[in-house]
């Protein structure tokens, strides 16, 4: 679901994506938000239809199943998700999971998601905060480009890869 709705601000235009991932043992919350195209209300009402997608953003795909799962994971684990949007200013996803329900997903190898995430070809930021009770770390794609020089070559996605994991391993105290 992260991948999904970053990934739409990146096609929807945005220069800057800021994604918050908050966990603790009872939560997991998670906002994101992009200076993207933005959305209207009618089509703000319309994507949480999955049979609905945008024109032209994908040309072999007719549905967009991204917003219905997330609208759908947030309801069957006692969480909420909402969304806001703005023509021409971008859009604001945020949802939140109870982390002790059986059917929330995992967070998963986030530092992995966190580097597919920042080597998306484009020109944008993605800046990312990421916090636990114990611990937090801000960390931009601005900043790794500025240090590797690209997040193309092998060597450069493995030290970028190592450094997101020492991070993550860090929040643990």
């Amino acid at each position: 679901m992260i991948t999904d709705l970053v990934q739409n601000g990146v096609e929807a235009g945005a220069t800057c994506v800021e994604l918050d991932v908050t966990t603790d043992p009872a939560r997991l919350s998670v906002r994101v938000a992009d200076n993207g195209k933005g959305m209207d209300a009618a089509t703000l009402k319309r994507i949480s239809d999955p049979f609905y997608t945008e024109a032209g953003k994908h040309d072999h795909r007719r549905v967009g199943l991204g917003v219905p799962l997330l609208l759908q994971t947030a309801e069957a684990c006692n969480g909420k998700a909402g969304i806001d949007s703005e023509p021409g200013k971008g859009t604001t996803v945020t949802f939140e999971l109870d982390a002790t329900h059986v059917d929330t997903p995992p967070l998963g190898d986030l530092p992995a998601t966190l580097l597919g995430l920042m080597s998306f070809s484009g020109t944008y930021d993605l800046i990312v905060t990421r916090r636990t009770p114990v611990d937090s770390y801000t960390i931009s794609r601005k900043e790794l480009l500025e240090t590797l020089g690209d997040l193309t070559s092998s060597g450069n996605l493995i030290l970028a890869r190592d450094f997101l994991r020492a991070l993550e391993a860090n929040l643990d105290g």
